[in-house]
């Protein structure tokens, strides 16, 4: 029995040998860390912003007349030449006003004639003449307006495009100043959008020797509009609230592809010239601020703030804190603190990033 007692003993002291190994087997292998070194890429950043399409004429075309429109000489959609004639307003009111103006303009036209013959035979004063001269004029005058106002029953269109809807329909009793449409001319499209304060500096700072910055348009089905747009027109002032500026660039639109009101977004690219590229997963944020953990060559590991000068999927280009050839930790933040000694395993910048979806040219 004190034989087989024995012999159980050790057999426990065996079990537990062997658990402890394992444990700290175990607890060496959570501690065997992958660390990277930043990858070092010229790198292509597309920057989206969100946008609004505008025409660059887009106006309301009103009645200028009162009176029923007799007709519609237009389709809603249908795309027009300045000058066209697009409705009319019944005319016969202007028309009556027109030949009563051009009566008492043909009577004071006699009239004037008659005068200036007396003062010719010195039989009226100059002053007379005058007066019949100033009542010619004003009769004139008055048919000039009459004219005017006989032509704005007939509206035009002021320059080429596109008719939107109608708000009125044939036989509408209509005033001045009635909307009866609006024209858009669809040929180059202004689209806005908001920047940064932070993004508005960088851009101006790497503007191209023309001065021209050069942006793309994502439309909303999610594919790149074919023409490139340029930046013409950047507003005067941020707005306090946002941090944000707004820009207006203009597109060439000749297949009429883009309307007015449609949405998108603004691509802007940005070329980095041997940028640090490191895994997102490999930073940690306190505070606002983001850090990553550098490992040393003594296997210390020491948190580093990092500055990120732009973000893609996965990726962050970094823009300061750490060096081309600083070992950072990849994974296993969390189970790490400040002067922790671990041990490591290099991966490759190009292994650690392959599984990411990195978009570097």
């Amino acid at each position: 029995m004190i034989k087989k007692g024995l012999m159980l003993v050790s057999f426990c002291i065996a079990l537990l040998h062997i658990g402890c190994q394992s444990h700290k087997e175990e607890k060496h292998e959570k501690t065997t860390l992958s660390i990277t070194t930043p990858l070092v890429k010229d790198t292509i950043i597309l920057k989206d912003y969100v946008a609004q399409i505008k025409s660059v004429n887009h106006i309301e075309i009103r009645a200028q007349e009162k009176g029923y429109l007799q007709k519609i000489y237009v389709d809603e959609g249908q795309f027009v030449k300045k000058g066209q004639l697009l409705f009319k307003i019944m005319p016969n009111l202007y028309e009556a006003d027109v030949n009563r103006a051009k009566a008492e303009a043909d009577y004071a036209q006699i009239e004037y004639k008659n005068t200036k013959q007396l003062y010719d035979n010195n039989v009226v004063a100059a002053n007379e003449l005058a007066m019949a001269k100033a009542r010619y004029s004003k009769a004139s005058a008055e048919v000039a307006a009459m004219k005017t106002h006989l032509q704005f029953t007939e509206i035009r269109a002021p320059f080429d495009g596109i008719i939107d809807r109608f708000h009125v329909r044939v036989g509408s009793l209509i005033t001045e100043g009635d909307l009866l449409t609006e024209l858009a001319d669809n040929s180059k499209m202004w689209v806005y959008f908001n920047v940064p304060e932070a993004e508005y500096l960088d851009q101006m700072s790497e503007k191209p020797k023309d001065g021209l910055l050069r942006v793309g348009l994502k439309m909303a089905n999610g594919k790149m509009f074919e023409n490139e747009g340029v930046v013409e027109t950047i507003e005067a002032d941020f707005d306090n609230e946002t941090g944000n500026i707004a820009y207006r660039a203009t597109f060439s639109n000749p297949k009429s592809l883009l309307r007015f009101g449609q949405t998108g977004n603004v691509v802007i690219t940005t070329p980095y010239k041997n940028a640090l590229l490191i895994p997102q997963k490999a930073t940690f944020e306190v505070l606002d601020k983001k850090y990553v953990f550098v490992v040393t060559k003594d296997h210390t590991v020491k948190a580093r703030e990092i500055k990120i000068a732009a973000e893609i999927p996965h990726v962050y280009v970094v823009q300061s804190g750490i060096q081309k050839d600083d070992q950072i930790l990849l994974e296993g933040l969390r189970l790490v603190k400040e002067n922790d000694k671990i041990t490591t395993k290099f991966i490759t910048p190009q292994k650690a990033l392959s599984s990411l979806e990195l978009y570097a040219e």
